[in-house]
Formats: C-alpha cells, sequence, structure tokens
C-alpha cells in the first residue's frame, strides 16, 4: 500500500494537525515504514497459532482483603490545623 499527499492531509485534518511540506514527506516516509512492517508480518504463517490476551500466565493476584487497625476519629483530627467535632476544615475552593 501506497501513502499519498492526499492521504496524509485526509488525516492531519482528522487528527487536527498542520503539517508544512518537510514535515507532510517525514510522516509519509513514517507511515510508509509502518505499513511495510505490517505487510511483513502478514506474510508469517500463523496457523496453530493461540491468540495471547497477556504476556504471562499469571491471573490477579489479590491480597486477602482483611480489615485491620485503623486510626480513630479523634487520632486523625487530633493535629488538623483547623476541624471541628466531626471534620477536617479546609478552604473553600469552589465558590457557589
Amino acid at each position: 500500500m501506497q501513502v499519498s499527499d492526499k492521504t496524509i492531509e485526509e488525516l492531519s485534518h482528522l487528527a487536527r494537525l498542520r503539517f508544512n511540506e518537510e514535515e507532510k514527506q517525514s510522516v509519509k516516509n513514517d507511515l510508509q515504514n509502518m505499513i511495510a512492517f505490517v505487510e511483513q508480518l502478514n506474510e508469517i504463517d500463523t496457523t496453530g497459532v493461540e491468540p495471547i490476551l497477556h504476556m504471562s500466565d499469571t491471573v490477579n493476584v489479590l491480597r486477602e482483603d482483611v480489615v485491620t487497625g485503623s486510626v480513630s476519629r479523634e487520632e486523625a483530627l487530633k493535629n488538623a490545623p483547623l476541624k471541628d467535632e466531626e471534620f477536617f476544615k479546609v478552604p473553600t475552593v469552589i465558590k457557589k
């Protein structure tokens, strides 16, 4: 497959990119090299080769979800610069 100037113009329009003539030629060469590589891969006989989804056979290795010690509300608020009985107080970020 050959990449034409028209193809580059259409792709650059879709990607909202602008190229000068030198950049167009560079992009054209790069796309041509990528297509040539994919065409090489198409020549390989993959009969009987199973498709893979992941590079390893490892399945989700998760730890047990066990509740352990936690900090009480009073301890958490103890060193807060601004607080009330239940919450940290922070500066207003979004004004109504």
